[in-house]
């Protein structure tokens, strides 16, 4: 199989450099050292490919169009005794650096074998390398309270924060992380609240924070949703659906995981998002689309092909 980038062409089949198509959903991302490197869900075929039957990929790149297969970061376990045994369900692994400590740590929802939604627990793990293998920590519910779709953020300043969906889907929880990265601090902000957001995504540009995430209409498209604020704990204000074109008010057939920044180009930010299939859920799609910034607002405007040299007149 061809290299399909560049350009991006969201929604269609995107091979790795073996030509197999990238298998890393509701996926996150890290930099380190020149090199981009992609976390996400493995999924394997039909309905059951939902669950973890394998575990947490991770690819690398150093030009965001070309991606090295690095293999499996977190593996499920085969001890029916463990949270993360095969057939529980991993979701949304995001990855930050840990300077201090020098380890690489990693957030994941986490979802109990058999039970459904019901635990609603975040997984850590942790590894020396940015590829893995990652060692499972612990899972829990941070401060003692619900979490499910979830991201990192690491601000300016150093401190690192979770962003949770909590309080059964309902509201969002803000929640500084420990200095190791391993535990939240015991504090939490309740933001947007009552508003029923997942998916959700934060960045920051010129000191103000933005967020994108989606409804809760399960594997069902919505309209994304927008907020600012001066501080991430808020005061939030929603800017409703900042996605433009055919079929923006489905968020172009997909939902919202992650917001990268491009290394090297200030002001430059993609919109990472899924098109899930749960019916066959190896052939879930990933939508990748610039961001458009405004002084307090951005838009992402439907392209159908795209590369990089678009943020060169920015």
């Amino acid at each position: 199989m061809p290299l399909s980038p560049p350009p991006f062409r969201p929604g269609q089949l995107w091979p790795d450099t073996d030509g197999t198509p990238i298998n890393a959903h509701g996926g996150g991302f890290l930099y380190r050292n020149g090199t981009y490197f992609w976390y996400g869900e493995f999924k394997t075929g039909g309905e059951g490919g939902n669950r973890a039957n394998v575990g947490i990929s991770v690819y690398s790149s150093r030009d965001l169009y070309h991606w090295k297969n690095e293999g499996i970061a977190l593996k499920v376990s085969e001890d029916e005794n463990s949270p993360i045994v095969k057939g529980s369900v991993l979701e949304r692994p995001k990855v930050l650096f840990n300077a201090a400590t020098g380890k690489y740590v990693m957030w994941f929802h986490l979802e109990l074998k058999g039970k459904g939604y019901s635990a609603a627990l975040a997984g850590v793990a942790t590894s020396r390398s940015p590829v893995g293998p990652f060692t499972f920590v612990r899972s829990f519910r941070p401060d003692g309270e619900m979490s499910r779709d979830m991201t990192l953020f690491a601000d300016d300043d150093g401190k690192a924060y979770l962003i949770t969906t909590s309080e059964n889907n309902q509201t969002q929880h803000v929640s500084q992380l420990t200095d190791d990265y391993l535990d939240t601090t015991g504090h939490f902000a309740r933001i947007l609240a009552h508003q029923a957001l997942e998916g959700e995504a934060i960045f920051k540009v010129n000191g103000r924070y933005f967020y994108i995430g989606s409804h809760t209409t399960g594997w069902t498209p919505n309209p994304a949703f927008a907020a600012t604020a001066e501080r991430i704990t808020g005061p939030w204000t929603p800017l409703g659906n900042p996605c433009t074109g055919p079929n923006a008010n489905i968020t172009f057939g997909a939902q919202s995981t992650y917001v990268l920044a491009v290394h090297g180009k200030p002001g430059a930010f993609i919109f990472i998002a899924d098109q899930w299939n749960p019916k066959d859920a190896i052939d879930g799609r990933y939508v990748w689309l610039p961001i458009t910034l405004a002084a307090s607002s951005f838009s992402i405007p439907w392209r159908s092909a795209w590369d990089l040299h678009v943020f060169d007149s920015r």
